[in-house]
């Protein structure tokens, strides 16, 4: 947004996050199931006509969006480790593929070679190892770096607070409320970023079979680590403003290098030593971060193959310890290709590609259920309905149209739909399924 002004987005994104989270608790507790949106859209468009459609095009988008999400954790991983291994950023080969389709215009991908991207594919594969076990083991492993993203995060917070420069913080250039059209097209990109960073409040609802007392956790997990991470999010970027310059910021992110942008806080203020730590528990973060999306998005493919509403080899499980390993290897692989796009790149295309498939007909898809069941046993509603899931839809929209160049990411989402369409009712034809079993019988 070319300013401090930025924060903005994260007062927004943070506003957003709430309204989807109310109508995504609503639909936890109900639907406490493993697969999160899968089932949901399923049971609300209804599980043999419209919601077998909508449910299957979900989970074919998350064949992409999943891949994309744990590839942004390895890439910034990577960017981070560049602090101490500055020829990380080495460009190596650099390449820009495009593909004009009729009445669409141009699909356009560009993928970059540097020995970073051999850390992110790296660190992608060792997340797919450490998973490969069973579930209690992974909790224990979730509990210890969950300490270490906290204590990063804190320790960032102090710092800032106790060197404050109010002045460099709220250092606004010329304009920078002025609502033009600059202003608004910047509000939707900074929109997007946070819209991607609140989003891991979502992956409670993908394990809602493995959680006790669902119908109460659920809201609370998903409500109070919105609210914890608004908290700390809003806090750790004002005190990274009060220390370093937003133009310095600005060209880092221009340039997609020299995004340790917490390393130069901290070089700033303690000096090298601390710089050296802190990029070292940054990296620990990026890596649970990678750690939680893969363990959540792994079992929403093997949801749907159990329903026969996916492909078969989704649905096997470990014979030993009893988890979906042929998701999580092929979300592993997948993501590991997606490790060679740009940062900013692989960003936008997730969150557009979620945002069309995904949220905008849940938004929508809260509404209709509550219409259509107003029966259905519901441990926790949504404060202010329908108020939430309008202003979500709203919000995801404004995210959609109001950024610069946003039908790029557009046609990666249609041709997505329309392949998922076109898959969906080859295997529905072949196997006698919604819209052709009426006229098969």
């Amino acid at each position: 947004m070319g300013g401090p002004q930025a924060l903005l987005g994260w007062i927004a994104g943070a506003l957003l996050a709430v309204c989807d989270g109310l109508l995504t608790a609503e639909l936890g507790a109900a639907l406490p199931m493993s697969g999160g949106s899968y089932r949901y859209l399923r049971e609300i468009y209804g599980p043999q006509k419209w919601g077998r459609l909508i449910s299957f095009l979900f989970i074919w988008q998350v064949s992409f969006s999943a891949p994309l999400s744990i590839a942004t954790g390895c890439i910034g991983l990577a960017g981070y480790a560049a602090y101490y291994w500055p020829e990380l950023d080495t460009v190596y080969a650099h390449h820009e593929a495009a593909l004009h389709l009729p009445w669409a215009g141009t699909l356009q991908v560009n993928w970059t070679v540097t020995p970073g991207t051999a850390v992110a594919v790296v660190i992608c594969f060792l997340t797919v190892f450490l998973l490969y076990r069973q579930i209690t083991v992974i909790g224990r492993m979730s509990k210890v770096l969950w300490f270490a993203v906290m204590g990063t995060i804190l320790w960032i917070i102090f710092a800032g607070l106790t060197h404050f420069n109010a002045s460099r913080a709220f250092d606004f250039p010329p304009g920078a409320f002025t609502l033009s059209h600059h202003f608004w097209n910047g509000l939707g990109l900074a929109l997007l970023v946070a819209a991607y960073d609140y989003w891991g409040y979502y992956n409670v609802s993908f394990l809602g079979d493995e959680i006790e007392d669902p119908g109460k956790n659920i809201p609370r997990a998903l409500l109070l680590s919105i609210l914890l991470v608004a908290c700390l999010y809003l806090m750790m970027n004002l005190c990274i403003l009060a220390v370093v310059p937003w133009r310095e910021m600005l060209t880092a992110g221009q340039n997609n290098t020299g995004l340790y942008v917490v390393s130069l806080f901290m070089q700033r203020i303690y000096g090298n030593w601390a710089a050296r730590l802190v990029t070292g528990l940054v990296i620990a973060t990026a890596f649970a971060s990678v750690f939680s999306l893969m363990l959540g998005y792994s079992r929403v493919p093997y949801a749907a193959a159990k329903d026969g509403n996916y492909f078969r080899a989704f649905a096997k499980v470990h014979p030993v310890h009893r988890f979906p390993h042929v998701s999580l290897l092929a979300l592993g692989v997948v993501a590991a290709a997606f490790c060679f796009l740009r940062l900013k790149d692989a960003i936008a295309a997730l969150v557009v590609i979620r945002l069309i498939l995904q949220f905008l007909v849940q938004a929508v898809g809260s509404i209709v259920l509550r219409i259509r069941r107003p029966e259905l046993p519901r441990p926790f509603r949504m404060w202010l309905y329908p108020l939430p899931a309008l202003l979500a839809s709203a919000g995801f929209l404004f995210i959609l149209f109001k950024r610069e160049n946003w039908q790029k990411e557009m046609r990666y989402a249609v041709v997505i739909l329309l392949s998922g369409v076109l898959i969906y009712m080859i295997r529905a034809w072949k196997d006698s399924e919604w819209p052709f079993r009426t006229a098969k019988t």
